[in-house]
């Protein structure tokens, strides 16, 4: 199930952090970056949960894919915030390699299995 993996717990995690950052982002960016950023935070964990939903393991490693898809445009978007001077804060990068690396880990793991 997967409430269970930690993968789907941290994406959860890394969401909460997402909106508390972009609350504070620029009024002017709602449908812009935030959107943006919220979205692709979002489809971290959507897509854990719905690969692991699959009977078939290839289809759960594509949604795995797709999911570390989806946190390297998430990473793209913060580096544009930073740039912008919308974030200050180094906290959720480190949020992102740690879900990167366990997503990685994970997927070698589904492989092997």
């Amino acid at each position: 199930m997967h409430k269970d993996l930690d993968i789907w717990k941290l994406g959860i995690d890394l969401v909460e952090m997402i909106y508390k950052l972009t609350k504070k982002y620029p009024k002017e960016e709602l449908y812009g970056l935030t959107t943006q950023i919220r979205r692709s935070s979002v489809s971290v964990p959507s897509n854990i949960a719905e690969g692991a939903a699959r009977k078939n393991k290839n289809e759960f490693l594509q949604f795995l894919y797709v999911s570390l898809g989806s946190l390297s445009e998430l990473e793209t978007q913060l580096i544009i915030s930073q740039r912008l001077e919308y974030l200050y804060s180094d906290d959720v990068f480190e949020t992102v390699e740690k879900l990167r690396r366990k997503l990685l880990n994970y997927i070698k793991y589904i492989k092997t299995k």
